[in-house]
Formats: C-alpha cells, structure tokens, sequence
C-alpha cells in the first residue's frame, strides 16, 4: 500500500485511464475525501479506498482502476446521509 504521507491536499486523482475523478480534499485512515467543491466529484464529499491507489507523482494520485470504475463505487455525503455512486 502507498505510504499516506504521499498523498497530499489538492493533488489530482485520476483513473488508470489519467482521467480527472477529483482532488484530494482529506487523507483519513483508510480512505482518500476528495474535495466537495469539484466538479468531477458532482460537488460532494465522495470517499474512495487508500487501497485503489497505484501510485503518486508530483502532480496527481494514480488509482488501479478507471475513473468510471471508481465513481461507480466510491462513497458520497450528501449533507444528510451516506450514499453509493
């Protein structure tokens, strides 16, 4: 697994197909929050696994499956309750 330490606030995160999924907002203990104010985010906190990352450059987090895979089961808040996709 990725030391977390590499994953820092405001890096890309892209699918293993380099397209934009959203910004890291926060590292938690498991997962990566991914901004809210994003628009490829859909302007929710969305959570996906540390586990799904493959790497990290400078510029952006890598993750091992597409961006369309990720969205499909990443987590989201919608103010109210905890949903899917």
């Amino acid at each position: 697994m990725i030391d977390a330490s590499q994953i820092r606030k405001d890096l890309e995160v892209v699918g293993s197909d380099d397209k934009h999924i959203g910004r890291v907002d926060h590292v938690l203990e498991t997962d990566i929050e991914l901004a809210k104010f994003d628009l490829g985010a859909g302007l929710k906190h969305h959570l996906i696994p540390r586990s799904w990352v493959d790497f990290v450059d400078e510029k952006k987090v890598h993750l091992s499956l597409t961006a369309d895979a990720a969205k499909a089961a990443w987590r989201c808040w919608s103010g109210v309750t905890w949903c899917w996709s």
